[in-house]
């Protein structure tokens, strides 16, 4: 299966049926910038709960996916994709491309049990400073090797 590439608004999938918007998030609680701003003008439930899930420190980590459920068909997969929001020392981007993987494995895992397509935007590829052409294989190896259907939203 190919990704699907359409212009238009990641927070408002055209798809019928089950679907999952996946996002990266960072690994420090921070919530402010980015594709972040369009979930939150949308919904109060993903920052809400990715707030919680920060300070109750269970779990939280790179790799680790949230799921929040914000309407009958439409789930927010909250990926820890990004490590803190800044460069290091050494000038690397925050972007970690194996906590995206895993957490992508998760989402693939959900969405086959619940038989739902995924939705994003070119995830990591803004403020976490990531290569969408590694990012797209790990897409297409977690998601769409599966048999999972996959639409990245251009704004």
């Amino acid at each position: 299966m190919k990704i699907n590439y359409i212009k238009g608004d990641a927070t408002n999938p055209p798809s019928p049926g089950n679907k999952i918007i996946t996002h990266v998030c960072n690994d420090i609680g921070g919530w402010g910038r980015g594709f972040v701003m369009a979930l939150s003008a949308r919904w109060k439930e993903p920052e809400m709960k990715y707030r919680e899930w920060f300070a109750s420190g269970e779990n939280f980590e790179l790799g680790e996916m949230q799921l929040v459920q914000v309407e009958t068909d439409i789930w927010i997969a909250n990926m820890i994709g990004q490590r803190d929001i800044r460069r290091d020392k050494y000038g690397n981007p925050p972007v970690r491309y194996d906590a995206i993987q895993k957490a992508l494995a998760k989402v693939s895992d959900t969405a086959s049990a619940i038989n739902a397509s995924v939705h994003m935007p070119r995830i990591g590829c803004g403020l976490a400073g990531g290569d969408w052409i590694i990012i797209e294989k790990i897409v297409e190896e977690e998601l769409s090797a599966k048999g999972i259907v996959v639409t990245v939203y251009d704004f």
